[in-house]
């Protein structure tokens, strides 16, 4: 990482150039942005009831806390209105639409002290979503949807970028991960013992980057960026979504952040859908990405009791 931009005017076509050279971008919040996390808001209002959704981890037994979570989260990502605001977000960012695709949106959330750190609501380690098999080319957009402080946010370690690290992201297929182990996330209360892509070697976490802002607000990132979940210890629950984008241009020239240290197979591309008619990426181009092992698990995961739309 060598630079961070803060409400840059710089082009789509110059800022994917940033961002795969290392830049980290954040902006403030924006209509669509808002909207969405008042849409999130609602929802995770109607979920905890009476509860501040905030504190609730302190009233509630974590099995019920998980429970309330393994409904929740998908209802925000399957939701229709959620992928429109995406489309608005992307547009008001000055993305083209035509030529970007994005994947459904993911609420995330953080507890406190350790309340609940497994996948519903996991507690990430030090990783690049390009050990996930995440295109070179593939952008993230994070949203924190309450205040952030700097003890419950995300960490970036730059050091990094061009710093190779020993993972054991070679064990990790993602057509098997759909039909193995995408769906157990909320089984895992204590430990979560799936296959999980991870440094083996200890990663020095110092000097690491947090960046804050507002509820709303946007932290626009490389899926090569080495981040982190900066350990919980605000005594509250941190609430946020992030969504993935890829350009068809950047797919089609190849171009991207380098790739330093991801060996998993399979590709996630078949997740994205365009702003314009929610198409998918042709199957010729994604076809440049694969590599042979679909038959081995699901090119595309599907929920076997997906949540209803309001």
């Amino acid at each position: 990482m060598d630079s961070i931009y803060f409400d840059s005017t710089l082009s789509d076509e110059m800022r994917r150039t940033r961002l795969y050279e290392g830049a980290v971008f954040v902006f403030s919040p924006v209509r669509s942005s808002l909207a969405l996390c008042e849409l999130a808001n609602d929802l995770i209002r109607e979920a905890f009831g009476n509860l501040d959704p905030k504190e609730a981890q302190h009233r509630l037994p974590v099995e019920q806390y998980a429970a309330i979570l393994e409904k929740l989260k998908p209802t925000f990502t399957h939701h229709p209105k959620a992928k429109e605001l995406i489309k608005e977000i992307l547009r008001e960012s000055g993305c083209s639409l035509s030529t970007t695709y994005f994947d459904v949106p993911k609420l995330r959330t953080s507890t406190a002290d350790g309340y609940l750190t497994t996948f519903i609501s996991y507690a990430w380690h030090p990783h690049r979503d390009t050990w996930y098999s995440a295109p070179q080319c593939q952008l993230n957009w994070w949203i924190p949807i309450y205040d952030i402080e700097h003890n419950a946010g995300m960490a970036f370690h730059p050091q990094y970028w061009k710093h190779p690290i020993k993972n054991d992201s070679a064990n990790y297929n993602y057509y098997i991960w759909n039909k193995e182990h995408r769906h157990a996330a909320a089984k895992h209360l204590k430990q979560d013992t799936r296959p999980l892509s991870k440094p083996t070697e200890p990663v020095v976490m110092e000097p690491q980057i947090r960046p804050i802002c507002p509820p709303g607000g946007i932290i626009l990132f490389s899926g090569a960026q080495l981040h982190s979940s900066v350990p919980n210890n605000s005594g509250k629950t941190r609430f946020s979504f992030d969504f993935r984008t890829v350009s068809l241009d950047d797919l089609m020239a190849g171009t991207g952040a380098p790739n330093i240290d991801s060996k998993c197979t399979g590709t996630a591309l078949r997740d994205f859908r365009r702003c314009t008619d929610l198409s998918g990426i042709p199957e010729e181009v994604v076809a440049r990405y694969d590599d042979g092992t679909g038959t081995l698990g699901e090119l595309i995961y599907q929920p076997a009791d997906p949540a209803p739309s309001k």
